[in-house]
């Protein structure tokens, strides 16, 4: 097993002269801390430190108390309003110059990916940023919802009420996303694992089957997880730094 960037970059050396190389980067809560943005529990501050947010995040929750869950889901919102991509979402917007294909397999929900410039994200988890018809299940902008007497945004077709386009506790993943997931995970040829704690399903399964399949495992965390036990290269440290720290690497490859 390697364990530290340095002996990760001949790894990658054919990857990067190989015009049909495929690599996956699964990406979890670990990314994202580095912008600001708290974990799901580390949220519960505050006038929320009350709340448990498995009884907030529930289909359930939402069809007893709306308003709350709406309210709660705001304050998310208004904590990832400002937030700004970090070195790391930064470094793997830039590593996409490097291979054939890069994709992005997310379980954050605050769409940073996107913002740094990565083109091709697959959101596991949904995106906060928008909102989708809690009956029919389509995307809704804001800008063409009605709104009822007590605040609360509406479907303006069926007249159902909008709920935030995340997953929550007791739904199934988008089965499109889901799908598309496992089929890159099968074809990569490297999977890197960063800042997940490899224990959410069926995000955690990713690794495990693009290793199977054949595939070169990195896994980039400050701490062990059950990824460790499968992969080929560990780096321990924080994304934004290893990341940052890789793509000068790769450039100096290329030079």
């Amino acid at each position: 097993m390697l364990t530290n960037l340095q002996s990760l970059i001949p790894h990658l050396r054919p990857l990067i002269s190989n015009p049909s190389s495929r690599v996956v980067i699964l990406t979890g809560a670990g990314v994202s801390e580095e912008s600001g943005i708290p974990t799901f529990r580390d949220a519960q501050t505050g006038l929320w430190a009350k709340y448990d947010p498995l009884e907030l995040a529930t289909p359930d929750a939402f069809a007893r108390n709306p308003k709350l869950v709406w309210e709660w889901y705001e304050w998310r919102r208004a904590l990832c309003r400002d937030a700004k991509p970090n070195p790391g979402h930064d470094a793997l917007a830039a590593m996409e110059k490097f291979f054939a294909r890069l994709v992005i397999v997310t379980q954050n929900i605050d769409g940073l990916h996107r913002v740094a410039g990565s083109r091709d994200v697959i959101e596991l988890h949904g995106n906060l940023q928008r909102d989708k018809c809690s009956r029919e299940n389509v995307m809704v902008e804001r800008a063409n919802a009605c709104t009822t007497n007590d605040g609360l945004l509406v479907c303006p077709q069926c007249g159902a009420y909008l709920r935030p386009d995340v997953v929550w506790f007791g739904e199934t993943l988008p089965r499109d996303a889901l799908e598309r997931a496992f089929r890159e995970a099968m074809l990569c040829d490297a999977l890197f694992s960063i800042g997940t704690s490899g224990l959410v399903e069926p995000a955690a399964s990713l690794p495990r089957l693009a290793k199977q399949a054949g595939a070169f495992i990195v896994e980039i965390n400050p701490a062990p997880t059950p990824i460790s036990e499968i992969a080929d290269a560990i780096v321990r440290g924080k994304a934004g730094q290893v990341l940052s720290e890789l793509v000068r690497a790769m450039e100096r490859l290329g030079s």
